[in-house]
């Protein structure tokens, strides 16, 4: 279990905080994310609770032992793919794994066989400076999967990816969350976040402002929706109608009762509408 206790972060010393007093505690075998717009504070909490970043106020506790308190077996421990890709450019892909494999105390993954997972296989011998900015996000990801790691910390892991590689890479941290991995994941995409994840915490201004399982969230601050195809003048319309308004309420039963509608599909709330609502502001 993880344990995040009043979690600051101000970079300046200046009273502006990255991470104001977060926390929030992560079940073993699940996948957490941590969702928010850029600058939020997703990747300064990633930094802190990875220990790249030292803790000025607040504690992080893995099994109830203080990341102040870890030694080196803690990062035999983790896997960690960062948002911009770092690696080594005149290395090729396969050599940047194993230059990585060597700096663990455990038993590592075959290079070959993650390269084949992320679909690298074919680039495997070509330098990294070479790849394209997806390829070296592909590269990162495996990196964080060479020391088989009981927990990942996952950094925007989809960023730039094509749908089918993009999928790949979700398929690959499904699998190891049934493999009992635990799953931090930062993602300012709401379609990936309620795909993958079992909990979700919204970030803003270093803030989190709700917390809860997708299905909760979209429950408690959703607003159920309609979509309508209907017939007007020869042409198609389509309106979005929100049974629960007076108002569209009245709008959808003159549309059934002027026999008008082609289509009519009920939606549900997105994540990304209920951010929007609870805090203002969109995601960009």
């Amino acid at each position: 279990m993880i344990e995040v206790r009043s979690l600051t972060h101000d970079y300046e010393g200046k009273g502006t905080r990255s991470v104001d007093g977060i926390g929030f505690t992560i079940a073993d075998g699940t996948i957490f994310g941590f969702l928010g717009p850029s600058g939020a504070g997703k990747s300064t909490t990633q930094a802190l609770m990875t220990g790249l970043l030292s803790i000025q106020a607040g504690d992080v506790a893995y099994d109830g032992v203080s990341l102040r308190a870890q030694g080196p077996a803690f990062y035999n421990r983790i896997g960690v793919s960062f948002e911009h890709p770092n690696v080594f450019g005149k290395l090729t892909g396969l050599e940047n794994l194993r230059y990585h494999a060597g700096l663990y105390s455990v038993p590592t993954e075959d290079p070959r066989r993650i390269l084949e997972a992320v679909g690298l296989t074919d680039a495997a011998n070509r330098r990294a400076g070479a790849y394209s900015k997806g390829m070296k996000q592909r590269l990162v990801f495996a990196r964080s999967l060479i020391n088989r790691p009981t927990i990942l910390f996952l950094d925007e892991p989809t960023s730039g990816l094509d749908p089918a590689t993009a999928e790949r890479i979700k398929e690959i941290i499904r699998q190891k969350r049934a493999d009992g991995c635990t799953v931090f994941l930062t993602t300012h995409n709401m379609q990936t976040a309620d795909e993958l994840c079992d909990v979700v915490a919204f970030l803003n201004d270093g803030r989190i402002v709700a917390m809860d399982a997708p299905r909760e969230l979209k429950l408690k601050y959703g607003e159920r929706s309609i979509a309508v195809e209907h017939r007007t003048n020869g042409s198609v319309a389509k309106e979005i109608l929100f049974p629960e308004r007076n108002d569209d309420a009245e709008r959808l039963k003159q549309l059934i009762d002027g026999g008008a509608i082609e289509t009519i599909h009920s939606q549900e709330a997105t994540l990304e509408q209920i951010f929007i609502r609870l805090t203002g502001r969109g995601l960009g």
